[in-house]
């Protein structure tokens, strides 16, 4: 994740630009040397494209406004990055030195340039800039038409920015034909001068202009050292930008008030959990992980406002944009019930909203649905939300989505294959939903791609119906929803080879590499997070599931850089292998997180890597989201004071003394009480009170009837305590949310 200024969820984050970005690639890239301007990203994830960016460019001189020519040498030395402010030294091009510093609210940036024995001082507003189409080729490229106007009187410009660089997999249903980014930009400084940048031809005394390739520019008086300028973004227009500049940075705001505010708004949340035991290299990596997991979904509406591109409209109410649903719903959703509940309602009626306005939840929205990934775990995410207690929503309308996400295929269905990334076609939701999967419970290769995890991916998501469905009391659909979420799963299960495997419409096996979103057979075999007693009795019982989960780890096939694979290892502790969970969370922790700028192994995909390795630091982890219920697994530090923002209690406190260098778990006790399975509960968690565990350097016996019984056998029917707790209290967490 790219080192931004900006408050939690802001709707805008301000970074150094070193690249100019696209799908693959980001505004700022540490190994750059050169810095080419500050740039308002609305870019939500590395694989995911920018929209209507703006960026400010200082420099001294002649005029520069093409990327290649403009970029000014630094050091990393002479940096300081921080949640709430930026600064880097800058070598002006012609001589002399420019400070930056960087700090920024939701929607407004906040810049003070610095300009130290320098010629002529300028300032640079890009609006538009050529944009690279897809990832496989940067010299694929189209124009956006943008505009810009200059009015020096009020030392202001303005304009706006069309760019979406994912508008080619939008569902052709909502292009979004009208939507722009839009900034004013307003300095403290009088205009020496001013001018347009036409396709990087300079025409000065112009004060507006349309088209592509477009800037403004300022210069100021050779005397001028100190130059600041507030950047108001917006969605809506540039009046709006204008109006979110006045409230949120009125005139007369010094950037270090800016900077202090937004430092105090990150303080709030990252001082709701407190660490005795940890390293600094340690404390910096769990709270960085903190400040990536409280960043997406990001804010899209505007005081009461918002545009939705699927009617390209304005409406009245609160809209959020930059879900990772395929990525987020597995624990970062669940970290952020925990420590942003107050956003949690907002980010629920955004997705209603899309629902209505748009005819479908998002899968990944990235300003409007981009298609990305495969399933509609939308589904989950409100279903969890309801089952822990969050309101503040339409629950009819949330029934409505998430039934027509089960029950209503994508149009032409059976004709269109919605591979990844597939341009003029509709919303992709349950693509393969017509049909086979219905009728036979797969999804058939042979008719869409990334067929066996469509179906274990709509599986579970029928299985966040059924909760939804009996926590709202409709118990005909509970009961349709959950029996066929428990049958499906296994119907592309082939018992020959132990693992699962996509099919063929007609039943046949399409072989063990087919049909797999960013996985394998292994990483999937384990995908039925909703039903791990089912696993479990496929595959043998606990101790030959047990040996299965050895073989994946031993044989290097866990593959924690990608999702699939984030619950595996707690799936060992739902087998009677407690102390195996906890070594191996340990070593995935050790391999794949550290505080140095490669400090994770794969994409942060808008929080969910970290979300991983804050559950798993504190000792639990969320499997199966929509159960209520969290499997334990080793915690890292000698004790965690956390402060839950709904929570009625004083705090919780996790007791782990040795836990640093004792992985293993002996016992846990929760307000006194012993705790003989590693299950702890949603509710648990928000009552507080002290969790105490007894940690070891030895693996211990707790959680451990597997590897304790005698000739290490099970019988299918008897399976350990653990995944029969887990799966019975995943039921009553429902039925009792739906008599209560």
């Amino acid at each position: 994740m790219i080192p931004s200024t900006s408050p939690p969820f802001a709707m805008t984050r301000w970074v150094a630009q070193t690249s100019e970005n696209y799908v693959s690639v980001t505004p700022y890239n540490y190994t750059a040397t050169s810095i080419h301007g500050f740039q308002a990203t609305h870019q939500p994830a590395i694989w995911m494209g920018e929209s209507g960016q703006v960026v400010i460019s200082p420099g001294a001189g002649q005029v520069q406004p093409k990327f290649d020519d403009r970029g000014m040498s630094f050091t990393h030395e002479d940096e300081v990055i921080t949640a709430s402010y930026y600064s880097v030294n800058l070598n002006a091009i012609e001589g002399g030195q420019i400070l930056t510093e960087q700090s920024s609210t939701s929607r407004v940036g906040h810049l003070r340039f610095t300009f130290t024995d320098t010629r002529k001082p300028y300032v640079l507003v890009e609006a538009t800039r050529a944009s690279v189409l897809r990832s496989s080729d940067p010299h694929n490229l189209t124009y956006p038409h943008g505009s810009i106007s200059i009015n020096p009187d009020t030392r202001e410009i303005s304009g706006s920015n069309p760019e979406r660089q994912d508008f080619i997999i939008a569902p052709v249903s909502t292009p979004a034909k009208h939507w722009s980014g839009y900034f004013c930009a307003r300095f403290d400084q009088p205009f020496a001068s001013w001018g347009v940048s036409k396709n990087n031809t300079l025409f000065d005394g112009q004060t507006s202009g349309n088209g592509t390739l477009l800037s403004g520019y300022a210069t100021f008086s050779p005397e001028v050292v100190e130059v600041n300028v507030r950047v108001g973004v917006s969605f809506i227009s540039v009046e709006q930008a204008r109006k979110n500049l006045d409230m949120e940075i009125p005139d007369g705001n010094m950037l270090e008030d800016t900077a202090t505010a937004t430092r105090t708004a990150w303080a709030e949340k990252l001082e709701l959990i407190k660490i005795k035991g940890a390293s600094k290299d340690q404390l910096q990596t769990f709270y960085t992980a903190f400040f990536h997991t409280l960043q997406y979904p990001y804010e899209q509406s505007e005081y009461g406002q918002y545009y939705s591109g699927y009617d390209d409209a304005v409406h009245q109410g609160v809209s959020y944009t930059g879900y990772s649903n395929w990525d987020t719903y597995r624990a970062e959703w669940a970290w952020l019930i925990l420590f942003a509940p107050d956003r949690i309602p907002g980010m629920v009626q955004s997705m209603l909203q899309d629902y209505k306005e748009g005819g479908r939840l998002p899968m990944w929205k990235n300003i409007i649905e981009t298609n990305i990934m495969v399933a509609s775990h939308a589904d989950s995410l409100i279903a969890e939300a309801v089952l822990k207690g969050m309101s503040g929503f339409d629950l009819e309308t949330a029934w409505e989505a998430v039934y027509s996400d089960a029950t209503v295929p994508p149009v032409n269905d059976t004709t269109t294959v919605y591979f990844d990334r597939q341009e003029n076609v509709g919303y992709e939701v349950r693509a393969g939903l017509t049909s086979v999967y219905e009728e036979k419970g797969w999804v058939a290769d042979d008719i869409h791609s990334e067929s066996a995890s469509r179906t274990l991916d709509y599986s579970y998501d029928d299985f966040s119906v059924s909760v939804l469905a009996g926590l709202l009391n409709k118990s005909e659909e509970e009961l349709f929803f959950r029996q066929r979420s428990l049958q499906n799963p296994f119907t592309i299960f082939n018992s020959l080879t132990g693992f699962m495997e996509a099919r063929n419409a007609s039943g046949a096996w399409a072989g063990p590499d087919n049909g797999w979103t960013e996985g394998d057979k292994w990483a999937y075999t384990f995908d039925v997070i909703h039903d791990t007693p089912g696993l479990i009795a496929h595959k043998g019982g606990n101790a030959t599931f047990v040996k299965f989960l050895d073989e994946h780890f031993d044989g290097g096939h866990n593959d924690h850089t990608n999702e699939p694979s984030h619950h595996i290892p707690y799936l060992y502790s739902l087998a009677g292998a407690a102390s195996k969970s906890q070594s191996r969370i340990r070593q995935i922790a050790e391999l794949n997180y550290n505080a140095s700028v490669n400090g994770l192994s794969g994409n942060e995909d808008c929080g969910q890597m970290s979300a991983w390795y804050l559950f798993s630091a504190l000792g639990f982890y969320p499997v199966n989201p929509v159960s209520g219920l969290y499997v334990v697994g080793s915690p890292f530090f000698d004790e965690i004071e956390i402060q839950f923002p709904l929570s009625n209690a004083t705090s919780l406190k996790i007791i782990s003394e040795g836990a640093p260098s004792k992985p293993f778990v002996n016992s846990l006790a929760i307000n006194g009480v012993d705790i003989p399975s590693p299950i702890i509960s949603h509710n648990q968690l928000l009552d507080g009170g002290r969790f105490e565990f007894i940690m070891s350097s030895r693996p211990q016996a707790w959680g451990g009837s597997t590897l304790c019984s005698k000739d290490n056998t099970d019988l299918t029917d008897k399976q350990d305590i653990s995944a029969q707790y887990y799966m019975a209290h995943t039921l009553s967490c429902v039925e009792g949310a739906h008599t209560s």
